[in-house]
């Protein structure tokens, strides 16, 4: 398909070299005739949903893991990024499956679960699942990222290495602040977004804010959503195999999708 070719190329041209960085598209022998945008988090890359991705193709959904700008490449080329690069990347896969003829659906993990949200503001959605998402970060100096920046560019993550082609160890505080931004544009919104949606969450989550994604959910407008909350033994990636709870995670994923929409 021609655009996917194009996203691929443009991966490659910003300096993308490892197959798990790169955009994937995954189509069934036998479509049901429904897509899922998969969005990954600040700082990681498409394979982060690719355990997602895979068990969608099982149930013959498409499935379009998108790339976001700055991401699989290097730290410094993030600190150039906004964060409506990002979107626009997300609303091309959008209208690229649009004109294929299918009913789409996406699925975001932490800042890729807030772009979930700006696109259900701006598109038509099926159904959406938000995987950790947030309105706040953490850290009590996360508000301050703009003006820190210019002190202190990046800031240490360890990573393990397995991890390390995936995450970056340094993560921009340029790019923090374009998160902050996006929260800061959603948080008035969300009471307009009434697509059916599942939100998922941890009490273990070390990223977010305690009680953010619960405050994300109850936001929501519309009657069709579900909330459900893991452990303190889960991370704020739900979606990888670091998480304990990862096939649960995987499990509710697929259900979700599969139920039938409410009249």
């Amino acid at each position: 398909m021609q655009w996917f070719e194009q996203e691929i190329e443009l991966a490659q041209r910003e300096g993308v070299t490892h197959q798990g960085n790169l955009p994937f598209l995954l189509t069934p022998t036998q479509t049901n005739g429904q897509a899922v945008l998969l969005i990954h988090g600040f700082s990681s890359s498409p394979k982060e949903m690719s355990a997602v991705g895979e068990i969608l193709l099982q149930h013959q959904f498409t499935v379009y893991g998108v790339r976001l700008p700055g991401h699989g490449t290097t730290p410094e080329d993030l600190a150039t990024r906004h964060a409506t690069e990002w979107f626009a990347t997300i609303e091309r896969g959008y209208l690229a499956l649009l004109a294929m003829g299918f009913e789409i659906s996406a699925a975001g993990l932490s800042t890729g679960a807030l772009l979930t949200l700006k696109l259900a503001l701006q598109q038509p959605l099926k159904k959406m699942i938000l995987l950790s998402p947030f309105l706040q970060l953490k850290h009590p100096l996360s508000s301050f990222a703009t003006p820190l920046s210019y002190l202190i560019p990046y800031q240490n993550k360890t990573i393990s290495p397995e991890e390390a082609p995936f995450y970056y160890q340094r993560r921009p505080l340029k790019g923090v602040a374009q998160i902050n931004t996006l929260c800061k544009q959603l948080s008035g919104q969300i009471h307009k977004i009434t697509v059916p949606s599942l939100t998922l969450a941890s009490s273990g989550d070390k990223t977010i804010a305690k009680g953010s994604a619960e405050k994300v959910y109850k936001k929501l407008g519309g009657r069709q959503k579900q909330f459900h909350c893991y452990g303190d033994d889960v991370p704020h990636v739900l979606t990888t195999a670091e998480n304990p709870q990862q096939q649960d995670v995987l499990q509710r994923c697929i259900n979700f999708f599969e139920t039938s929409v409410e009249s």
